[in-house]
């Protein structure tokens, strides 16, 4: 059992007896781990969350994509990207390689996206192709960047050998 001794103050010549203090503490610590577990529990931890994507049927009727609206994402190596509008063979703005901070990829959907809707008045489509060298993350890097900056048309689809092309050109694969 767990106890608090408290001795005498004053153990010489005095007439008074002293009596011990004496606590019994081994309830208290009982409680405590019952309230300790029943918190532990009873407690709802944060459920992780998931983000909804709607990918379309494999079909003969796809859909055709517009030039002016598109914007095509080549995922390259050493976290970089090349970055496009319109079609590989005939861009309407040249290919640039952009990073995926802030500065990069996030200012480049921004500015683009304002230009696609001041141009045709319609909304930008990304198509994201991640080539063989391109990590993992990069691509959950591109689609967390996407939805900051509310883009809701985009595709994930396989990167053509034009694009590989592209990539070699600007040392990305």
């Amino acid at each position: 059992m767990a106890e608090l001794n408290q001795a005498p103050a004053n153990s010489a010549g005095s007439n008074r007896k002293k009596h011990s203090t004496r606590a019994d503490l081994t309830a208290m610590v009982d409680l405590a781990f019952l309230l300790v577990t029943f918190f532990m529990l009873t407690t709802t931890l944060s459920k992780p969350r998931s983000m909804d994507m709607t990918m379309p049927d494999d079909g003969p009727d796809r859909m055709s994509l517009r030039a002016s609206q598109t914007v095509t994402l080549c995922l390259g190596k050493d976290d970089q990207l090349v970055f496009y509008r319109g079609e590989v063979d005939k861009p309407i703005d040249a290919p640039s390689v952009v990073g995926y901070d802030r500065e990069g990829l996030r200012r480049t959907l921004l500015t683009t996206a304002a230009k696609i809707k001041q141009e045709t008045g319609k909304d930008m489509i990304v198509v994201i192709k991640p080539s063989e060298k391109s990590l993992y993350h990069n691509l959950v890097n591109t689609i967390d960047e996407l939805n900051i900056t509310r883009t809701n048309r985009y595709a994930v689809v396989d990167i053509s050998p034009q694009d590989i092309d592209l990539l070699k050109a600007k040392n990305l694969f």
